[in-house]
């Protein structure tokens, strides 16, 4: 997949190279001073499915050999009793020991679920980004210095792919590495979201903060164009850093984490996780429920990145701001597609240009705009209506038994709700509040292991 993307002062890339070299000797050198960590989230369809099995067993086979992770912890959602014997019969069919298993819907970790709960830690959003927060808890409880992420529909894994995307932290002690790869199955492109949303739209911010010379916003977001892939799901964090970094559960995780990594590491990696095709499972783009696939994806992803800057980051927006951006995003995404257009064409892939335009103007260009309405509203109407009820003088009763002040108030809720927190904090907080949560995690995975040994 072709990049538009800047290189960056803090970015290093590992690039792969015509020749292929064995890392595992390194790796299992430097291990024996470090515990890394493996969570691979799993939901139960992926091996009791007889269509995913084969997939799934492959990614076991392969991790059976990569001697240097401590521990592989396999966060199950949605699984059964019966779900969870079926996996423990995969991993020892396949070689794996050093297994450990999340089972999410358990008894014992629900209880863990609760704890957080009750402490005021809201995890009731259930989904990856729920699991893989816990498969973090799970890794400090063991011990971890450093975790990897690695998801469960892989078609294509090959164990030296983790090698390298772990060599950087375990080797260079990088505090953060982050895969990337081209998103195809061997005859047509795929990681639409990343194409035609993400890029263009880190464009036109790029284009609008030059235009204001908004230096604190363009350094945000040249960090995040330096990364050839932003959204993919395969990365390593130093533990130190994982425990500062606060975690998003929903589809905007993955650009929640690169800004949190801009806030708090030095340097990072990004390391090319295979120049063969990369292919898993595929989402809708679901145009008529903004709900569902990818227009669920696309709205958290300009969620998360628009909160951060206007919200965190303190950029002031006026009225105008979200649909100049859509206007200037149409163009330049415009601009992308032909060139991935040209590219197909050159290379003999399928290419359908009709269908990426349409998703362009209508699902991504409008949910720009409908980001925000969500976050700029209720300010713009307050406004309004300030400036309306002090204009007229029929408004004074009303204003004498305090209209203004119910508009302010109505405002401030309104904003409460839209800009409500969208990220969980970092696991370092979570143990200042409960320091007797580790000792419950392991406890919980105790209770498993008993309960199906």
């Amino acid at each position: 997949m072709p990049s538009f993307a800047q290189t960056h002062s803090r970015v290093t890339t590992y690039y792969l190279l015509n020749r292929e070299s064995d890392l595992r000797t390194r790796l299992v050198m430097s291990a024996r001073w470090k515990k890394p960590v493996l969570i691979v989230p799993a939901l139960a369809s992926e091996f009791n499915n007889a269509e995913n099995l084969p997939i799934f067993e492959n990614i076991v086979s392969q991790l059976a050999e990569a001697e240097y992770l401590a521990h592989v912890i396999f966060g199950l959602d949605a699984a059964t009793e019966d779900d969870v014997r079926l996996c423990l019969e995969i991993l020892k069919r396949n070689g794996l020991t050093n297994y450990v298993i999340q089972w999410n819907d358990g008894p014992a970790m629900s209880q863990i679920y609760q704890t957080l709960q009750d402490s005021g830690f809201d995890l009731s959003r259930r989904g990856k980004g729920r699991n893989v927060f816990m498969g973090f808890g799970v890794a400090i409880a063991l011990g971890a210095t450093c975790v990897g992420l690695l998801d469960a529909d892989i078609r294509t894994f090959r164990r030296n792919q983790l090698d390298r995307l772990f060599f950087p932290v375990l080797a260079h002690n990088y505090p953060f590495a982050k895969a990337f790869y081209a998103r195809w199955d061997g005859n047509r492109m795929y990681g639409r979201v990343k194409r035609l949303l993400l890029d263009p739209l880190l464009i036109s911010l790029k284009r609008k903060f030059s235009e204001s010379r908004e230096e604190k916003m363009m350094r945000i977001i040249d960090f995040l164009l330096s990364f050839y892939y932003q959204l993919s799901g395969e990365v390593v964090i130093d533990m130190e850093l994982l425990r500062r970094m606060r975690y998003a559960l929903d589809w905007g995780v993955e650009i929640f984490t690169l800004i949190e990594v801009f806030r708090k590491a030095p340097m990072v990696a990004q390391v090319e996780f295979t120049r063969g095709n990369f292919d898993h499972k595929h989402q809708r783009v679901s145009k008529q429920d903004p709900e569902r696939g990818l227009h669920r994806m696309a709205l958290d992803i300009i969620s998360t990145l628009l909160h951060a800057l206007i919200v965190e980051e303190g950029l002031e927006v006026g009225e105008e701001f979200f649909r100049d951006l859509a206007l200037t995003y149409e163009s330049i995404a415009e601009d992308i597609i032909k060139k991935y257009s040209d590219n197909c064409e050159f290379n003999t892939l399928t290419y359908d240009r009709d269908a990426e335009e349409s998703m362009v103007y209508q699902v991504l260009s409008r949910a720009i705009v409908q980001t925000g309405d969500v976050l700029t509203s209720p300010t713009h109407a307050a406004e309004k209506l300030l400036r309306f009820t002090a204009s007229f003088d029929e408004f004074q009763p009303y204003l004498e038994q305090g209209l203004q002040k119910t508009i302010l108030a109505v405002e401030q809720r309104l904003k409460d709700e839209s800009l409500q927190i969208r990220h969980l904090p970092g696991w370092e907080r979570i143990l200042w509040k409960l320091p007797q949560i580790g000792s419950a995690i392991v406890d919980a995975l105790e209770a498993d292991k008993a309960r199906f040994h």
